[in-house]
């Protein structure tokens, strides 16, 4: 399947309600209960041109299941698909919806909870051939689902978030944001279903195939909805709509709700067996919160006020874990013009992952502002990293190797950006040259690990320039090199250099124009 077309499947309520199952059944459990209704769905769709179908599991989760298990409908929903692709090379993808509830902040249900209900089906589908996320609108939940795909399934992993004619999801997610948090968690595919027809989904469409290097995935809905519950769009207009879908490139086109065998024929007549057609993309790179991409061009300004070090008022926030202090400082940076968020909760007596995790879901429950996770240690990293819901920034690594292999595979996983400094065991270098080869050093290392260069920022280390007044020099000329030979974005810490000196401001400005 590698270069070309691949045809889904339709929507599977629409066929079910054809079908005949009655109002207020649960579809899920017709794979136990009626099992051959669902194997006469596929079947359909695989006679129409599917060459993945979707198993009866939309809704399979224990929210929405109550006392029926979880493990026997899924393990019998997929046995149903096997049994209906049986003597073709039709593939049987795990179908995984939204559980149906809100996750924190805009609900009550907590991340490592819907984490664990994504792992239970998850595990219960290992025979599957794929996982498919989909119909999603909270990029926190999406966040959970692939997590759990990713640590207990080597399956490959398709994503898919529904989006209104706004451009963004009911919770306020753009294409952005979800492309750069979720495009990098290793999953291999990503894209739109439901919500929309072919037509509204055009113009979205032709950004997302643009902006990602991931195969993409489309399944819209057969036009728009009428009073009377059918849609406005017929199987053949459908079809002439995904011809132009596919020119854009989508590998993995299908239907959604209202489509059924019809429609999947007709789209199937029209591009099957065509080959991919190749992409311009403009990859993005940058932070962002799940409503907000801040791309990583051009000058960014970072809020370091959220730090322990000689404000006693933040440490005796810290020792009473009085987030609105934390929450209104962020504020106050934000309306001050800071573009990122900087964290650092480092302080005698305190948990730092704990305190990482609680400050982050406080922040991120009122600001879109992109997060910066400021700490050296691994543990705390990681427990921030895991409920961020975005693409945070690690600050940071330096040239020392066991920080390098403690924190970049962190980095990776959770798809962040990092900052590398340009010190390691022997301190910080005195000459440009050698913070170069720091530079260099911490590049090579997190390539090896899979971390692209437009994912990592080198901070040459600006140092107070009373104390040593040469070494602004030296720090101007690592940037610039840095920047020549590693092709590299960098981070300055550009007050550093006026402390206990007076003018710092016009010190500062004058020290950053030369920066740049």
């Amino acid at each position: 399947m590698k270069n070309k077309i691949v045809i889904l499947d339709g929507g599977m309520g629409t066929m079910l309600q054809k079908s005949g199952m009655k109002v207020g059944q649960i579809p899920e459990l017709l794979n136990v209960d009626e099992p051959q209704m669902i194997i006469d769905v596929h079947r359909k769709y695989i006679e129409a041109g599917s060459e993945i179908i979707y198993t009866c599991t939309f809704g399979a989760n224990r929210k929405k299941l109550g006392n029926h298990s979880v493990d026997e409908i899924v393990k019998k929903a997929i046995e149903n698909g096997r049994i209906a692709a049986e003597k073709t090379d039709v593939k049987v993808a795990l179908d995984i919806g939204p559980l149906g509830e809100m996750l924190e902040p805009m609900g009550t249900l907590k991340f490592e909870e819907a984490y664990d209900i994504f792992k239970e089906i998850v595990i219960a589908g290992e025979d599957a051939d794929l996982i498919v996320i989909e119909t999603m609108t909270d990029l926190y939940e999406v966040r959970a689902a692939v997590l759990a795909a990713k640590e207990n399934s080597n399956l490959p992993v398709f994503v898919t978030m529904s989006f209104e004619e706004d451009g963004r999801t009911f919770a306020g997610v753009s294409i952005e944001s979800f492309v750069n948090s979720i495009g990098g968690l290793g999953i291999d595919a990503i894209g739109i279903n439901c919500s929309l027809g072919p037509i509204q989904m055009y113009d979205m469409i032709k950004k997302l195939t643009t902006i990602t290097d991931l195969d993409i995935i489309i399944k819209p809905n057969a036009g728009l909805p009428r009073m009377d519950g059918t849609y406005d769009l017929e199987a053949k207009g459908f079809a002439e709509g995904m011809e132009k879908i596919y020119s854009l490139g989508v590998k993995y086109l299908g239907g959604c709700c209202g489509t059924d065998e019809k429609y999947i024929q007709e789209l199937a007549n029209l591009i099957k067996n065509k080959t991919n057609i190749n992409r311009r993309i403009n990859k993005i790179f940058g932070s962002s919160s799940a409503t907000k991409f801040i791309e990583g061009k051009g000058v960014k300004i970072v809020g370091e006020r959220l730090n322990p070090t000689g404000k006693k008022r933040f440490q005796q926030a810290l020792k009473d874990e009085d987030i609105s202090y934390f929450i209104s400082q962020a504020i106050e940076q934000v309306d001050g013009g800071a573009d990122i968020l900087d964290l650092n909760v480092g302080f005698p007596g305190v948990d730092e992952g704990r305190m990482q995790e609680k400050i982050i879901k406080g922040i991120q429950s009122v600001l879109d502002t992109p997060i910066q996770i400021d700490s050296t240690k691994a543990e705390a990293i990681e427990k921030a990293l895991r409920v961020y819901n975005g693409k945070a920034i690690v600050n940071s690594v330096n040239g020392e190797d066991e920080k390098l292999e403690e924190i970049l595979p962190l980095v990776k996983k959770y798809n962040a950006q990092v900052i590398g400094l340009t010190l390691d065991e022997m301190g910080i270098p005195e000459t440009a040259k050698e913070r170069l080869e720091i530079a260099r050093k911490i590049v090579k290392r997190a390539e090896e690990y899979g971390i692209s260069k437009e994912d990592i920022y080198i901070d040459c280390l600006a140092l107070t320039v009373s104390s040593q007044p040469e070494s602004a020099m030296e720090t101007l000329k690592a940037i610039s090199m840095i920047k020549e030979e590693l092709g590299v974005k960098t981070a300055l810490g550009v007050s550093n250099i006026s402390f206990g000196l007076p003018g710092r401001e016009l010190i500062n400005q004058s020290f950053l124009t030369m920066a740049m």
